[in-house]
């Protein structure tokens, strides 16, 4: 019985692991969203998809939000998207 313990265990741990991943929300203060919405800036074309997670190429041009260094934005396909500037990757497209 002590023989199958540890495979069974370890059978759980490496199957299981996927089913209790965390997912990473981000909670965006609201003065950001406002902030972001009120800006008369352009859209910028781009080819393919914006999701969250992608990552801005640096043809894009994105835009700082005073006093909150956590967030850019850009307007991305008429699409207003909050970026992180430190990686360029796309935190929530504000619809």
């Amino acid at each position: 019985m002590r023989n199958l313990v540890l495979p069974a265990l370890s059978l759980f741990v490496l199957l299981g692991g996927g089913a209790i991943a965390q997912t990473t929300t981000v909670v965006v203060p609201g003065e950001v969203r406002t902030y972001v919405l009120e800006q008369k800036s352009p859209s910028v074309t781009f080819e393919g998809d914006i999701a969250v997670g992608s990552t801005l190429p640096d043809t894009v041009e994105i835009h700082t939000i005073p006093d909150q260094a956590d967030y850019s934005y850009v307007v991305v396909n008429d699409k207003r998207v909050l970026v992180n500037p430190k990686t360029r990757a796309v935190v929530e497209i504000i619809e």
